[in-house]
């Protein structure tokens, strides 16, 4: 038997398999050669391959549709991208070539749709949902943008005093409103009831007390979402009969509600054994909503979906060349790269993500098991096996002699906005402003603006607008 590394792949798992391929001893992801991106641009590198985001796109379009077809449901599917996930513009226009409505969750996304809007990227009678927590800054571009003829903006309120400040306003038209519930975390959480959303309890109430006989609003959302996306689990099942029992009892009073949002998403693929019924779960959604509105004799609602990393984070990867291998004891041995996993990958240490990790060349060597630790001085700058709760196998090789280049794959989403790069933050939510405190030759104390609030413009350059 071959004591080789891809060997050791191809009997551990189906290899080749979709986006991954090895020819002369060289990895290929979705037909791009690996190698020569390396040749032509080195290392740490980066890359996105746009296509992948259509596939995604169009894949689960082809799930709601066959799901509809099968059990008669009569309203419509709706795909909507969530910009906090990537917000590059050649992402955004990619996601925005396929006809998909957009998800915002603070007042800079506004700027950035206006921006699009500008560009000749996004039509006036696209679905934007806005999500998130509603500063005042974030009501007044809200505003803003209804005024310019978002005529299917659907302001989603996070709590009920953001409803009072967004009429205060006085918006020119009539607002749509969604109402987000919120949920009971997992029994593995550190508290019982998400931030997110208005109290279940209190959703139907405060329909029927703030919005039901309000001229300036109308109902015309449900948002249900689960932080750890959708599993066929007994958790995830309870929660969204919940939301489903919600969504009845509000459609019963209110004949403009027609929108059920599915907010958290699909996962995506993070090893090579990954395996998720696509078409059970998807089927099990539909046939559910179609049941309780059988039974409680209403119309089937539109379904809306907000997929930011299933959609753009099988796209993605970064490559590293190992710069030395350290074998600092009998036992441990450490292929230190040419970056740091704290700036690159954040998810990984941060939010114990797992990531596809693979070699780009020597496959045909021997194999063992490995740390991965970055160029940083810092302790926590690692990737191993107990970490990641899974042994780390990679080529050996002679570092003297010998170059390895390592991947890791799949990981188009928030990557960027975490780490903070080029001043990026998550959900676009700029950094504070810096001030530098001193005393002068007296001993007063002295102020001084360092770094004000990046704007938008500034934020937009980086990101390719």
């Amino acid at each position: 038997m071959k004591n080789n590394y891809k060997s050791l792949i191809q009997q551990s798992y189906q290899f080749p398999q979709a986006g991954f391929d090895v020819q002369d001893d060289w990895l290929s992801f979705q037909g791009v050669s690996l190698g020569g991106l390396i040749e032509k641009y080195g290392t740490p590198l980066r890359f996105i391959y746009l296509p992948k985001i259509g596939e995604q796109i169009n894949k689960a379009r082809s799930l709601f549709e066959r799901a509809f077809k099968e059990n008669h449901y009569r309203g419509k599917y709706q795909y909507a991208y969530c910009t906090k996930c990537n917000h590059f513009y050649h992402v955004v226009k990619e996601a925005l070539r396929h006809d998909v409505h957009l998800e915002t969750s603070s007042a800079a996304d506004i700027d950035l749709i206006i921006n699009l809007l500008g560009r000749g990227d996004v039509r006036l009678d696209m679905a934007i949902i806005h999500n998130g927590y509603k500063t005042d800054e974030y009501l007044k571009k809200i505003i803003q943008l209804q005024d310019l003829g978002f005529v299917n903006a659907v302001v989603v309120l996070d709590s009920q005093n953001e409803l009072k400040r967004l009429l205060q306003l006085t918006p020119k038209s009539k607002l749509k409103i969604g109402l987000r519930m919120a949920i009971n975390e997992e029994a593995k959480s550190a508290f019982y009831t998400s931030r997110l959303g208005l109290p279940t309890k209190e959703v139907v109430p405060f329909f029927r007390k703030e919005i039901k006989e309000n001229a300036q609003v109308e109902l015309k959302m449900l948002h249900f979402f689960v932080d750890t996306g959708i599993k066929d689990t007994a958790y995830y099942w309870g929660e969204f009969q919940k939301a489903l029992s919600i969504y009845a009892a509000l459609k019963l009073e209110s004949d403009d509600l027609d929108a059920f949002n599915l907010g958290g998403g699909f996962p995506i693929s993070n090893h090579l054994g990954f395996r998720y019924d696509f078409e059970k779960i998807v089927q099990k959604m539909v046939a559910n909503i179609k049941t309780t509105c059988t039974e409680e004799q209403i119309p089937e609602p539109d379904i809306y979906t907000e997929f930011g990393k299933y959609t753009v984070g099988e796209s993605s990867g970064i490559l590293f060349e190992v710069l030395e291998k350290k074998k600092q004891n009998d036992a441990e041995t450490w292929y230190i790269i040419d970056n740091s996993l704290l700036n690159t990958i954040p998810d990984a240490w941060g939010l114990k993500e797992k990531f596809i990790l693979l070699p780009i060349n020597k496959w045909s060597n021997e194999y063992h098991r490995v740390n991965i630790g970055g160029i940083s001085c810092d302790h926590t700058d690692y990737y191993n096996s107990e970490e990641m709760n899974e042994e780390i196998l990679l080529p050996d090789f002679d570092d003297e002699k010998e170059q390895l280049y390592l991947g890791f794959f799949h990981t188009g989403a928030y990557q960027d906005a975490v780490s903070g790069y080029g001043g990026v933050k998550h959900c676009l939510i700029p950094s504070p402003k810096y001030v530098v405190i001193d005393k002068d030759e007296k001993g007063n104390l002295v102020d001084v603006l360092y770094r004000d609030v990046p704007s938008s413009d500034e934020l937009f350059d980086t990101l390719g607008y």
